[in-house]
This record gives C-alpha cells, structure tokens and sequence, in this order.
C-alpha cells in the first residue's frame, strides 16, 4: 500500500460542491492518506478569499476598528459550507478565540493563518479524518526562514505509519510558539514538506488548471498542456515567470526523488502535469517544453578595449552593482563589452551611483543604461538533441518583425533567454509558440 499526499488549493474547497469533489477524489484512490487544505478560495469573480479578509481583521484590529461584521462573514462562510455538508462544528467558540487573540495583537500572520486551520478542521470533521495542527510540525526559526531539519523530524515522528490525516497549509510557529506563515500560496511548500516527511510515492497539488501550460494563456490562446516536465525545467520556467507551485515547494521533493502531479480538481480525469527529476526526451512530441517571460527589465551596458585580458574586471563590475543593493538576472559578454541585466525597479534612484561607481572601480570607456527590455526563456530537454532549434526560435522572430536586443544560452543548452522591447514581448511570445507547437 502506498502514500500519495494530495494538497488542494483554495478554489478546490471554496464551497460544499468543492468539498464533496475533493471527498470523491480521495475515494479513487486509498492511497491518497494525506490532505494539506488551503483556505476557502473565491466562489467566483466578485468574491473575496477567506484569507484576504483575515488580513483585514488584523489590520482593523490594529487601527481600533470593530471586528464583529467582518468576522461575522467568515463564520457565515464556513457554516454554511458545514451545513451543506452535514457537518457539526463549534464554530462560535472558534471564532471567539480568534477575535480574543486578534484583540490581544496576535498579529497579521495568525489571523491569517486561521483561514487553513477552520478548513483543515472542518474537512477533517467532514472525512472523519485525524486533524494534526501545522503548528506543532511546522517549524519557524529567526526571521521567519522555516527551520527545515526540525520540521522533518518532527513531522515524520507526527505522521509515521498514521494514514487518513489532515494538515493544514501555509503556518506553523516559532519556538515562542507564535503563529508564522509562508508567503501567499505558501500551502504548496506544507505538502511538499509533508509528501518528503512520509517519503510519498506522490505529491498531487490539487488546483482550477490541468497541469502547466506550455505559455501563459493570457498571451496564447488555449495553449497546450505540458504532461512532463523535470523540476529543473520547472525551476527555469518559474523563475522566468511562470506560476502554478509556489517556488520554494520544489525544493523539498525534489531533494527526496517524489514526483509532483499537478491535476485539475474539477477535471480529475485528466492526467494533469507529471513533474520529476529526470523524464525521458521522447516523453514529449515537442523539443521544447514551454515558454515564459517577464517585462520591465534594464541592461546595463559596459564597453572596455582589451576588457577580457584584464584580469578583475568582471568582479568589480559586480562589486559595484553589489555595493547598491542590487541583484542581477544574467551578465552576457563579449570581448571589450559585458551587459547585467536588472529589474528596472532596482535601480530606481540609484543609477548615478552605480554609474559613477563602475566607472571608479573599472575605468571603462563606457556605461550605458537601457531600459524597457521584456526577457523571454524558451526552455526544453528536448532542445539539446534537437537540431535547428536556435534557427527555429530567431527566424519566428525575424519573421514576426522583433528585435532581438540580447541572447543568453547557459552550458545546460536547455533554456534559451532573448531579450525584446517591451512592447514586442506578447508578439515575441506568440511567434515562439507557433515556430515550435502550432506549426505541427
């Protein structure tokens, strides 16, 4: 008998009809044992999420404003979706301990958090399930970093050899026992943690999508599926933008071998997106996997005569983007230039400083700033076999009338960066796809 660990998102619980969707999901398969519940998610466009309104409760109790309306929706919320179910819960005294510890400046992160406990309580009662609190397995050290190493102690001690459990996403405590969270989304990084702490042979991350898109749909229309994809390439794309899991949630299974399995809640007949450590290339019809980008970045442009000959230059050109404050994204170079590329954001008020600084430290002939650049990543394993795939990309975008204004490939040969104006980045994006998936 295996163990799969199933999290669902907020839309997979927003109301009764969802709950009994997730109960006959968990029905398929026993070894679904594991549920990791977001918060109630929105019921449709002009709702507002459960959590959102925790937030608001922290901040009007902060301000000395009066909290019984607001926390009278919540309550409303969850008992209508138990009464729809059948479900007995005491939801007045929950609800009068939460407005107490609010009062008494418990803060934005246990209000919020409150969201997941009244729903991991309330699907536990619902599946006759055991409840375990993330804050007695979900560890916080200083700075509100998770202190990884005590959480999969004590969450292995906690769910060994128990099945049919429900924990709750997105919390945890410190050592003073107050309540901290993740960022937004953050219930992705509790069931990873929980698949890698039960060494699952699955982790389903249960949402309103059928798996990865190979673009964004805002841009593409209906673009395809990815079915497989390595974490590698998944770390790629989302770092370049695209979002379905919460970043820091690949890091745990990654590290112990588990198998992610993105399904669509309200579609659980489709096989949704397989992530893994290593897929096999003929596993897709495509050489590439998907596409992603992000707009509003800046090159800071270095020129130099006899630039690769001297030795240093290259680490005080970063020192001085260091001295500011600033991260960099890529740094492409050729013999007497070197480009770092930044978001434009950060150099907000500081570019005559880091100006004058490189010129300090590098004497170079000279530094240009050029703003307004989009970066767009074509990634794919298939790419390295692939023949003609560099000519494929460069001649959509000729074709399509783009600029390319920079070029990146790293040693893995599997992510391809260019860099277009802002303004030719959906363009950019669209002729990619057409060159690579609608043109077959």
């Amino acid at each position: 008998m295996g163990v799969k660990v199933a999290k669902f998102g907020g839309s997979s619980l927003a109301d009764a009809g969802q709950f009994l969707k997730v109960r006959d999901i968990l029905a398929l398969d026993e070894d679904r044992c594991m549920v990791v519940p977001s918060a109630p998610g929105k019921r449709n466009y002009t709702d507002v999420k459960i959590t959102d309104m925790l937030y608001e409760c922290a901040r009007r109790a902060s301000s000395g404003k009066d909290l019984d309306e607001l926390l009278g929706q919540i309550a409303t919320r969850y008992k209508e979706i138990a009464d729809e179910l059948g479900v007995s819960f005491p939801f007045d005294e929950e609800f009068e301990e939460i407005k107490k510890e609010i009062l008494l400046g418990a803060g934005e992160a246990y209000a919020a958090s409150r969201g997941e406990y009244l729903n991991g309580r309330l699907l536990a009662a619902f599946l006759g399930w055991t409840f375990v609190d993330a804050k007695d397995v979900i560890f916080f050290s200083e700075g509100d970093r998770l202190d990884s190493e005590k959480t999969q102690q004590m969450l292995s001690e906690r769910l060994k050899g128990k099945r049919n459990v429900v924990v709750p996403g997105f919390y945890g405590s410190d050592a003073h026992g107050n309540i901290r969270t993740f960022s937004r989304g953050g219930s992705d990084i509790t069931g990873a943690l929980v698949a890698r702490a039960v060494d699952a042979d699955v982790y389903e991350n249960w949402t309103d999508v059928s798996g990865c898109m190979m673009a964004d749909p805002r841009i593409v229309r209906n673009p395809e599926v990815i079915r497989s994809i390595t974490y590698r390439e998944l770390r790629e794309l989302s770092y370049m933008g695209a979002s379905v899991l919460h970043e820091d949630a690949l890091f745990p299974v990654r590290i112990a071998g588990i198998p992610t399995n993105i399904r669509n809640t309200n579609q659980p007949e489709e096989p949704g997106t397989m992530i893994c450590y290593e897929a096999e290339d003929d596993e897709s019809k495509y050489p590439i996997t998907g596409i992603a980008g992000h707009k509003d970045f800046a090159i800071i442009n270095i020129e130099k005569t006899m630039m690769n000959s001297e030795i240093g230059f290259g680490r005080r050109v970063l020192q001085a983007v260091e001295e500011q404050g600033i991260s960099f994204e890529h740094m492409p170079s050729g013999i007497d230039t070197m480009c770092v590329v930044v978001h434009e954001d950060s150099l907000i008020g500081k570019k005559e400083k880091l100006v004058a600084r490189i010129y300090e430290l590098c004497e170079p002939d000279s530094v240009e700033i050029h703003s307004g650049l989009a970066l767009i990543a074509t990634v794919g394993r298939g790419m390295v076999r692939a023949k003609g795939t560099s000519a494929n990309l460069f001649n959509a975008l000729a074709k399509a009338g783009i600029n390319v204004r920079l070029i990146d490939q790293g040693s893995s040969e599997f992510n391809i960066i260019v860099g277009v104006d802002n303004l030719d980045f959906e363009n950019a994006v669209r002729a990619i796809y057409r060159a690579f998936v609608q043109k077959r």
